[in-house]
């Protein structure tokens, strides 16, 4: 919950802007006892502090110096303390002050800015200033010399990272380079080096050392009814510590349905902070394991629960780490049984449309993936319309064109290799782009994450008008790909089907027939002052828009930089404007 302060009008109105604005995530604190909803009365002094017993981050519209003063007696810890940003009388900055990443003020900051017109976020944190991702930012517990090791990476002080576990991390700074354990123990015994260790083993880091602590591991766990929390719990603990590895990568207890309610599993799962998973008894009793019993399978159905739902939770490639132990209690028999499984590596597959290329249609979602990214691949002049909102670090892969195919692939092994991969493309990645030869690479060893781009066709219409404002379909004219008779039958059924229809890749100096060619097929179906729009560099420089008529439009201004749409027999042209009406009554007279 975001706590909402003011102490004049002109906060109060932008207090109530962001409350209209985010109506489930807000909550007002009145300093005038006002009613309708908002908490309590009183004080600025009394609203802050109730705000910051209550919320997880505050905003208050109020000086900086004023809410230092409110909140500094109120200061317990980074962990506990909400995130605090602070929007001056006028709203021209929102002051990510307190809690930058622990308390997520600084992603509050950007958010206020946007929400309301003409503020600006500040955010002073290092790492944000130099565009470096805080080690307490990857979303992943952090322990060990944390401040000296961020510290160390700022300054440009070299830092091995080390992976005992493969991780897609973002993008790190070139001081931050790949090392071995041997590298980093010779580093150790001479003093010299700071090291950023990826790890799900037990490990006591030294105060040159920061371990990141990956969700590697799943716990299995099978219990008589009535099993006491406490033995479950010292069970897991000891099977951990046996092998010799992290509580803190632990993702969830796994489980047989019928436990997901025994009250000692659950107790033991919020104990141990995650969740409790669970699995049909079919399923676990399809999964191989190397000690089955008959005595699970009399009792829930399957011949394994904690070995199989181990393995289960970690899915495809799995690795069973301890094997199915018992617990000791004292004076009676074992309640409770457990194994450890850990996850395959997987790497991260981003496939990006990067829009027609305004900075302003690049969709904020494909912002966040490009800075999530250590590689990106690439067309070369996409990547040049990029560069600029890449972290430093980051590699960049880029060819030239025709070279879609070898991209995917280089895209796809990079990674398998364990990396976060942006794939870039134009438009929207899905539509003539990269997603296709790309996920045709890949397989079920990697994430894959699309994201959606604003396309060259929708680009273009919204510059014509509304021609795309009924059934529609693109067509590439293209022959590099798809055989010309195959494109000209496609043609053909859109010109007999009426539907309004724009083609990619119209024309080039080596192509310049197949475009006079489909027009012509169109036409049969067609009267001459059927509207024609013809983009050129929709949202780019030199954008030009032209719209024409079915009859008057010139093949020869086309080239591989155009979009042309054609209207259906129910397009108009209105003030200028390509129309196609949605099927309602078409205005008398028109």
């Amino acid at each position: 919950m975001i706590g909402l302060v003011s102490a004049t009008a002109a906060g109060r109105r932008a207090r109530d802007r962001l409350a209209a604005a985010w109506p489930e995530t807000t909550r007002v604190y009145d300093t005038g006892g006002e009613e309708g909803g908002e908490t309590g009365g009183g004080t600025v002094r009394d609203a802050v502090a109730r705000a910051f017993a209550e919320c997880d981050r505050i905003v208050c519209f109020l000086a900086t110096g004023a809410t230092v003063r409110l909140i500094a007696p109120l200061l317990g810890d980074k962990a506990s303390d909400p995130g605090v940003v602070c929007v001056d009388e006028a709203q021209q900055y929102a002051v990510a002050l307190l809690g930058g990443h622990a308390g997520g003020a600084n992603e509050l900051a950007h958010a206020v800015a946007e929400a309301l017109p003409g503020c600006r976020p500040v955010v002073t944190t290092a790492t944000d200033a130099v565009d470096v991702p805080g080690l307490d930012t990857l979303g992943l517990p952090v322990e060990g010399a944390v401040a000296a090791v961020s510290r160390a990476i700022l300054d440009g002080e070299p830092v091995r990272l080390v992976r005992h576990v493969v991780l897609p991390l973002p993008a790190l700074p070139p001081n931050v380079t790949e090392a071995t354990d041997n590298a980093t123990e010779r580093d150790r015994d001479s003093g010299a080096g700071y090291t950023l260790l990826v790890s799900d083993r037990a490990l006591t880091p030294d105060d040159r050392t920061a371990v990141l602590r990956p969700p590697t591991l799943s716990v299995g766990v099978g219990a008589s009814r009535g099993a006491p929390a406490d033995e479950i719990v010292g069970l897991v603990e000891r099977a951990l510590a046996d092998a010799g590895l992290s509580a803190r990568c632990v993702a969830e207890l796994a489980t047989v349905e019928a436990k997901a309610d025994e009250p000692g599993i659950v107790e033991a799962a919020r104990r141990l902070g995650v969740p409790v998973r669970t699995h049909p008894a079919e399923e676990l009793a399809a999964v191989p394991v190397p000690h089955p019993s008959d005595a699970p399978l009399a009792a829930v159905g399957t011949p394994s629960v904690a070995e199989a739902a181990a393995l289960l939770a970690c899915g495809e490639g799995a690795e069973l780490l301890v094997p199915k132990r018992k617990s000791e209690p004292e004076g009676r028999a074992a309640m409770a049984t457990c194994a450890v499984a850990r996850r395959r590596p997987r790497g991260r597959l981003a496939i990006v449309g990067l829009g027609p290329g305004a900075r302003d249609l690049l969709t904020p979602r494909a912002r966040d993936e490009l800075r999530r990214a250590s590689v990106v691949v690439g067309l070369d002049q996409y990547v040049d319309q990029i560069r600029d909102l890449l972290r430093p670090g980051t590699r960049v892969l880029e060819s030239g064109l025709g070279a879609e195919e070898e991209r995917a692939r280089t895209a796809v092994a990079e990674a398998r290799a364990g990396r976060a991969v942006a794939l870039i493309g134009s438009g929207d990645a899905g539509v003539y782009a990269m997603a296709s030869p790309a996920l045709a690479e890949a397989s079920a060893d990697i994430d894959v994450v699309g994201v959606p781009g604003v396309t060259a066709a929708l680009a273009a219409a919204a510059l014509l008008g509304a021609p795309l404002g009924h059934d529609h379909v693109s067509i590439s004219l293209s022959d590099l790909h798809t055989p010309w008779e195959v494109i000209e039958r496609r043609v053909r059924a859109a010109a007999e089907s009426d539907l309004v229809v724009t083609f990619y890749n119209p024309r080039s100096r080596g192509r310049d027939w197949q475009l006079p060619k489909a027009l012509a097929l169109l036409a049969e179906h067609r009267a001459p002052h059927t509207p024609v729009g013809v983009v050129r560099n929709a949202s780019r420089p030199g954008e030009r828009v032209t719209v024409t008529t079915l009859g008057e439009l010139d093949p020869a201004v086309v080239d591989m930089m155009t979009v042309v749409t054609v209207g259906n027999t129910a397009t108009r042209t209105v003030a200028g404007r390509m129309v196609t009406p949605r099927g309602y009554r078409w205005q008398e007279g028109s």
